[in-house]
């Protein structure tokens, strides 16, 4: 039987490997945003990304009846549309390695979202000191230790947002917490609402096949 150790390095791995592969995301995003579009890029990565989550498990998934299912649809929205889609555009603007650092404020928009939506007992003060720094460190980032403001940074401002989107998608899954579906069939779900969700905007855009 598999201890709690063991169990706990595992997921440490896991988790190394996942930032580090999500660190990369930035650098590849700003090398194909010199021959595609934001929302290109965005649309091509989750088809392929749908496709890949569906070979691996076809078997259909019924939509549900109930108010779970509009949290998926919301989930969609907030962590697949609207968090790549501010990325992409604000890496257009900004620096991967500013984009990469202020997206690493999702984490603390998370826990204050969950704070008021989910439990009141989360916040501690060490958390609220930390977050102050962070929120200084993505500051000097930004503006490059100027403190003159100059409505440039519209990059980095998009990048927060995104991280406010992934903060929201994160506390959407609390909410879900699917049981009926595997983790693979629950991602394609999500995937699904985010790409449907993609398709109304396309028009107004500079999308191209």
């Amino acid at each position: 039987m598999e201890t709690e150790t063991k169990r706990k390095i595992k997921g440490h791995i896991a988790a190394s490997a996942s930032i580090l592969i999500w660190g990369t995301t930035f650098i590849s995003t700003k090398v194909l945003l010199e021959d595609f579009t934001p929302i290109e890029i965005l649309f091509y990565r989750f088809i392929l990304a749908y496709l890949l989550l569906f070979v691996m498990s076809p078997k259909p998934i019924r939509p549900r009846k109930d108010k779970k299912e509009l949290l998926y649809a919301a989930a969609g929205l907030c962590g697949v549309s609207l968090y790549f889609l501010f990325q992409n555009i604000g890496l257009t603007y900004t620096l991967a390695s500013n984009a990469g650092v202020i997206v690493a404020v999702a984490p603390m928009f998370t826990a204050i979202i969950s704070y008021f939506l989910i439990s009141r007992a989360s916040l501690h003060r060490n958390f609220v000191i930390g977050f102050f720094i962070t929120i200084t460190g993505v500051a000097l980032i930004s503006f490059n230790g100027n403190f003159v403001l100059k409505l440039n940074p519209l990059g980095d401002i998009l990048m927060i947002l995104g991280a406010l989107s992934w903060a929201f998608y994160c506390n959407l899954l609390v909410f879900i917490d699917e049981k009926e579906l595997s983790i693979i069939q629950h991602t394609r779900k999500v995937f699904f609402y985010g790409l449907l969700l993609m398709i109304p905007v396309i028009p107004f855009t500079d999308f191209h096949l």
